[in-house]
């Protein structure tokens, strides 16, 4: 296979237990991300990973391909090896459980730019901040980027930050969006990495990427999405999908 998508689903979150199966339009939440997961052209397989028998069973219920995975893995980039460890497979796509606006034309972009280019090993994708409000909340990973578009750096703070003195009236800022694409070969790499100290002072782990020397190819969208991490997170999304 070209390229697997793989859905990390975890039931037990921290924040919000069970939010993959909360119900928006009359359907959980994961089987939104599914059915717009299903809709990118260049998708061979499609995988949910979850570590609950619930999942499980509410996966097959739509028709989903479902793997009930360890329940120790410490983030779902583990969950992912899990799945897709015997596989012979050249780009894996992670498709977050809990986005369930997710535009397939994201999951095409970023494995699309690893498929065509062969010394590149992992990609993510950025959209352009329009509303201001989201600049300084720190739950809005903002992220900078080079001129080849490769990432310079991920933080919650506003980066760039504007100098008082600065000839720039009004800088432009994007929001990265957690959809990665990986080699299967720099999935293991990554998950050998050691923890790096920006990766611990922002909660970031792509910076662990950063801080090893690697580049992280970023496309831009114009689409959003909203992470559901918090109830009050579920509750735009229904107004959006409603």
């Amino acid at each position: 296979m070209d390229v697997i998508g793989v859905i990390p689903a975890r039931f037990s979150s921290t924040r919000f237990e069970g939010k993959v199966l909360e119900k928006i339009a009359g359907k959980p939440m994961i089987q939104h991300v599914w059915e717009r997961a299903k809709q990118a052209l260049l998708l061979d397989d499609l995988i949910i990973a979850c570590d609950d028998e619930r999942v499980v069973s509410a996966a097959k219920e739509f028709g989903a391909k479902v793997v009930l995975t360890a329940k120790a893995h410490a983030c779902g980039t583990d969950r992912i090896i899990e799945v897709i460890n015997p596989l012979e497979v050249k780009v894996v796509v992670n498709i977050q459980g809990d986005e369930p606006l997710v535009h397939p034309s994201m999951i095409d972009g970023v494995a699309r730019v690893l498929l065509e280019h062969n010394d590149m090993v992992m990609a993510t994708v950025m959209k352009m901040i329009s509303d201001p409000g989201l600049i300084d909340d720190p739950n809005v990973v903002k992220v900078v980027v080079d001129k080849n578009n490769f990432a310079l750096y991920f933080s919650r703070a506003a980066i760039p930050y504007r100098a008082h003195n600065s000839f720039v009236k009004q800088p432009i800022y994007y929001k990265h969006i957690g959809l990665y694409a990986y080699t299967k070969d720099f999935l293991f790499t990554y998950k050998n990495l050691a923890f790096s100290a920006l990766e611990n002072t922002e909660c970031l782990e792509q910076l662990r990427v950063l801080s090893e020397g690697f580049r992280i190819k970023v496309i831009e969208t114009p689409h959003d999405t909203i992470g559901v991490d918090i109830p009050e997170d579920l509750e735009r999304v229904k107004k959006i999908l409603q």
